[in-house]
């Protein structure tokens, strides 16, 4: 059986898709992009401010699941430059003091709203 998660506290999908869907005791985090939930608005064009709001933005909605950072098993980073990797490994390796989540990083041409950065996750 398919549960919807949503919260406030994260961006609202913009588009025909969940915040994050728990499947057989799976959450599947969608793409989350650093969109600031109070304002719907992208924060700052910077890599630090974005790498934040997004892992900002992906505790909550597991927090909206009950689980924590440390129940996340898997993440795929894009970035719209890889040049940037560095920075955004001392933001994201901040967020994970237990084991860190196998994960993926891969550079693209082009991001929705041209944010810099976006992550999606799976947890248990």
């Amino acid at each position: 059986m398919k549960e919807q998660i949503t919260t406030s506290e994260a961006p609202k999908a913009i588009g025909p898709y969940s915040q994050a869907v728990r499947v057989d005791g799976f959450l599947f985090i969608s793409g989350i992009l650093p969109i600031d939930p109070k304002t719907g608005q992208m924060v700052e064009m910077n890599i630090r401010d974005q790498t934040l709001q997004v892992m900002n933005n992906l505790e909550a909605i597991l927090e909206a699941a009950g689980l924590k950072i440390s129940n996340v098993v898997k993440t795929t980073i894009f970035l719209k430059d890889l040049s940037h990797f560095n920075e955004v490994n001392d933001i994201y390796g901040s967020f994970f003091s237990e084991i860190p989540p196998a994960r993926s990083c891969i550079e693209v041409s082009r991001l929705p709203k041209d944010a810099l950065i976006e992550i999606e996750a799976i947890a248990i």
